[in-house]
């Protein structure tokens, strides 16, 4: 059975025992590859536009007459291969979502897990006890576990308006709830930090 210990500020107290249906599992490229993909592609906002000829103003009369003039002939001044012309194959504003099965998305973090668990860069604490809207109350708190400006995602059970604040201005920190974490940001932190109440509820969560 995985088990992880529970930091305080000082070190080390006490061992937690973990699920081994989800900390126990083994890590499987191809579906890490394809979470962290759809993930990312869901990001994409997909209004990237161009005009095509019979958007473009202009170009209504022929330029010159079809024969006799020496020059190749010539339609509008708005086709594709005029300089203020219409795009040719351009893009069109589309959805990037792909589609995953629930149990393959839900496998994917269950693995993403265990990987962090099995190099050790997976933390569990008590409580992350920050109650003051300082940034400065937080990266020391952080600075006892270890945590120094790495990238890290730090999973606490519940998100009030002084870790908000206080977290804010830490572009290596991403807070988030149990729910809400993914696999795409437990692979690209290099420490996950998660609140001992937390770490519970996503594992029961996560229990195939």
């Amino acid at each position: 059975m995985p088990s992880v210990p529970i930091l305080d500020g000082k070190g080390k107290s006490q061992t937690l025992d973990l699920s081994d249906a989800v900390f126990g599992a083994t890590p499987r490229v191809p579906l890490l590859h394809q979470a962290v993909v759809k993930e990312l592609a869901a990001r994409r906002a997909g209004t990237h536009s161009t005009r095509g000829r019979s958007q473009v103003s202009g170009g209504g009369r022929k330029p010159w007459k079809q024969k006799g003039t020496g020059r190749a002939r010539q339609g509008s001044i708005r086709a594709t291969q005029w300089k203020g012309g219409g795009k040719p194959f351009g893009p069109r504003p589309r959805k990037y979502d792909k589609l995953m099965p629930s149990a393959m998305r839900r496998a994917a973090l269950r693995e993403a897990l265990a990987a962090k668990l099995g190099d050790g860069s997976l933390s569990v604490i008590e409580s992350l006890g920050v109650a003051e809207a300082k940034t400065k109350t937080l990266t020391t708190r952080l600075r006892g576990l270890g945590i120094d400006g790495q990238p890290t995602l730090l999973v606490v059970a519940e998100v009030n308006d002084a870790l908000t604040r206080a977290s804010r201005n830490l572009p290596w920190l991403s807070v988030e709830l149990p729910g809400h974490a993914s696999v795409y940001q437990v692979i690209r932190s290099e420490r996950v930090v998660f609140e001992k109440a937390a770490l519970l509820t996503l594992q029961e969560t996560l229990e195939p």
